[in-house]
């Protein structure tokens, strides 16, 4: 088993920055990826991007440019450094992992990119 809890999310302006943490726990060195999902109002969940257990990084084309993914094995915690904000970035943002042939999720963490 694997839990997921993620923080930093909130209330920021366009164009301002925020940095999500996922500290993993459990069964860690059994995770292979970890990625950030989000899923706006209305919308379906879809990936932001993606860190392997070798650091090899994917990112969606919206957020390529302005998102980074990073981990801290010691900390075994993710992180998703996002600057450049839009409107559009606003979701409920959540950590998934992928151990042995098991997905696992957090609970979320809302941002919402408004003035």
């Amino acid at each position: 088993q694997v839990q997921l809890v993620e923080s930093g999310g909130g209330l920021v302006q366009p164009g301002g920055s925020l940095r999500l943490s996922c500290a993993a726990s459990g069964s860690i060195l059994s995770i292979l990826t970890m990625a950030w999902y989000r899923q706006a109002p209305g919308k379906q969940r879809e990936l932001v991007a993606r860190i392997t257990s070798s650091s090899s990084t994917n990112y969606a084309d919206s957020v390529k440019g302005r998102f980074t993914i990073s981990r801290d094995n010691a900390k075994n915690t993710v992180y998703l450094q996002m600057n450049s904000l839009k409107p559009e970035d606003t979701a409920v943002y959540y950590c998934h992992a992928l151990a042995g042939f098991k997905i696992y999720w957090g609970q979320g963490t809302q941002v919402t990119v408004s003035s």
